[in-house]
């Protein structure tokens, strides 16, 4: 094993009465996740803890990289960094500017209630302050923790989504399916609700849509997104990264679990602070 020292500062935001609050924790060996002949990042035991005006962070001191030669380490950091911090489908883009300092990557699940919870009560205010202003680029990626043998409800959804983005509707139709969020394997997910919300968000070609979803165009970006949560070893949805834009080599923050909006602040501004 070849470590790459600090590439992660874990910043998971302390709920010590109510740890499990806020997040939806990964509960099982993901079946899309194939991490064989690929780079795979393990992440290390908790040694330290700082605190970020208040807010508890756990430091994370190394991650292990398998398959790596010791003469290409920074290169695979750089090539990690850069896969998480760009969208995985053009037609998916990041909001904001390309010139923001500060890149923000939510990893989430369409059925995952506390993922709704942030959409519902902080995305917004993370928009109108840090996204409209310049400061912020914000993405969202899949990691489909609630999907069951057999019932592929959180990777249906996700594909869905990249069917809209196709017509130029990813983050309308995004938004939607938060909206209409009913929980975790409850079987609110299904092709005609899909479809349904289609339409709510005035998709062009209803018919495109409809042959898109039903062929699982997209199913490979879904798998890509998975994989590469997995492979660097996030364990709950929401889970957020955030990073210096356009930076090759440096730590990266984690937010744990739909926070309040004042975590997040402080957590960009650290970010910015190292910018």
């Amino acid at each position: 094993m070849i470590i790459a020292p600090d590439l992660f500062l874990n910043s998971f935001l302390d709920v010590r009465d109510q740890p499990e609050l806020m997040k939806r924790r990964k509960d099982k060996v993901n079946p899309h996740s194939n991490n064989k002949n690929k780079k795979v990042f393990i992440i290390g035991l908790v040694v330290a803890a700082i605190a970020i005006s208040g807010i508890l962070a756990i430091v994370l001191p190394s991650v292990g990289i398998h398959n790596v030669n010791n003469n290409n380490d920074q290169i695979a950091k750089a090539l990690l960094i850069k896969e998480i911090s760009n969208p995985t489908y053009p037609l998916a883009p990041a909001l904001g500017s390309s010139k923001a300092k500060v890149t923000m990557v939510e990893f989430g699940d369409y059925q995952c209630h506390f993922c709704a919870a942030f959409q519902r009560d902080t995305k917004d205010s993370i928009l109108q302050n840090f996204v409209n202003t310049g400061q912020l680029r914000f993405l969202f990626k899949d990691f489909t923790i609630n999907d069951k043998p057999g019932d592929k409800a959180s990777t249906l959804a996700a594909e869905a989504s990249y069917c809209a983005a196709d017509q130029g509707k990813y983050w309308p139709y995004h938004d939607e399916i938060y909206k209409n969020s009913k929980g975790e394997n409850v079987a609110w997910v299904t092709k005609d609700i899909l479809k349904q919300f289609a339409s709510n968000v005035n998709i062009p070609n209803f018919k495109k849509f409809s042959e898109c979803l039903d062929a699982q165009n997209h199913s490979n970006i879904v798998e890509q997104n998975d994989n590469l949560a997995n492979s660097i070893g996030l364990q709950a949805t929401p889970s957020f990264i955030l990073l210096s834009t356009g930076k090759s080599q440096q730590q990266l923050l984690l937010i744990d679990g739909a926070q309040p909006y004042s975590a997040f602040q402080q957590v960009i501004a650290k970010v910015q602070s190292s910018t």
